[in-house]
């Protein structure tokens, strides 16, 4: 299976909700084709982004088949489905692998703390598992565990691993991953900070946050820079370092959801243990939006 279909812009998109809890169809719809509107090359549905703890399966199932319907082809579907057991993350890529998305995000177990021999074989097993590609997931500061890119390696050599998802920012491991993994294996940037700055050591595209609120900009960006053009990436990337910044200041996806009720595509809603964002980061949060140019009709929102 190819890597580069998992490439460019790819987005790890917010789940919206209604005020009662329940998920806001139409602000789902809205949200996915300003993502096809904008250019994106794909959405992963039900990431840490889109808070994957509190999402149901019957829930994830449905924004799967919603989106897939919506997007017809026209952009690649993910769906994050990985979870501390291996036995039930099997269950979970048997399940979604046969539900019309592209591709499966597969974070790293978290809390257990497995060793590096006990992710290789947990992975192993998912990917034996799927009918579809998997990418791999890194993020150690939410899991408490570093999946290293000699580990990377070894599973990039098997048949249905094709991209792996790193969110340790820094150059010297993405250069470390493009020099072990085989080639043609895909490396997405899971930092937006520093994303540019990993194409130009080997990543392929990212999958990001700020291209939430800013697709546009995050598609040409990436675009640019995956095609050596780094001083055009570069002007287009200092837009959007406030917001690369700014929706961090509070646990993604808080001050994110904010930025969009801003917006006006969905309502900010979040299900607990997450609260809405502090009054103290609004100013913040407003100023990197208006840096990047983001369209802001006012302070409703539709929702549905």
């Amino acid at each position: 299976m190819e890597s580069t279909v998992f490439a460019g812009s790819l987005v790890a998109i917010v789940t919206p909700f209604r005020d009662d809890g329940e998920i806001d169809w139409k602000a789902w719809a809205r949200l996915v084709d300003f993502h096809l509107q904008a250019g994106t090359s794909g959405l992963v549905i039900g990431g840490t982004t889109g808070e994957s703890p509190t999402i149901t399966e019957p829930e994830l199932i449905e924004l799967t088949r919603r989106a897939t319907e919506q997007v017809a082809g026209r952009m690649r579907i993910i769906v994050g489905c990985g979870t501390s057991s291996t036995a039930s993350t099997v269950d979970r890529v048997r399940l979604h692998g046969a539900g019309g998305a592209d591709g499966l995000l597969l974070v790293t177990p978290v809390y257990n703390r497995p060793t590096q021999e006990g992710l290789f074989l947990h992975f192993e097993a998912a990917a034996q598992a799927s009918r579809i590609p998997v990418i791999l997931y890194n993020v150690p500061t939410r899991t408490a565990v570093d999946l290293l890119p000699a580990t990377v390696a070894r599973l990039s050599r098997l048949p249905n691993i094709v991209a792996v998802k790193e969110a340790v920012a820094s150059m010297t491991r993405i250069r470390e991953l493009a020099e072990l993994c085989r080639p043609g294996f895909g490396l997405l940037s899971g930092d937006d900070e520093t994303a540019r700055d990993a194409m130009g050591n080997g990543a392929c595209g990212v999958i990001s946050v700020t291209g939430n609120v800013a697709p546009g900009l995050m598609s040409t960006m990436i675009k640019a820079a995956g095609s050596g053009d780094m001083s055009s990436a570069a002007r287009i990337d200092s837009k959007l370092i406030g917001l690369h910044r700014s929706l961090f200041l509070e646990t993604n996806p808080i001050p994110l959801k904010w930025a969009l009720e801003r917006m006006g595509l969905i309502g900010g809603a979040l299900r607990l243990p997450l609260t809405r964002l502090a009054p103290q980061h609004h100013a913040a949060v407003e100023a990197a939006l208006r840096q990047a140019e983001v369209g802001l009709p006012g302070n409703g929102h539709a929702s549905g």
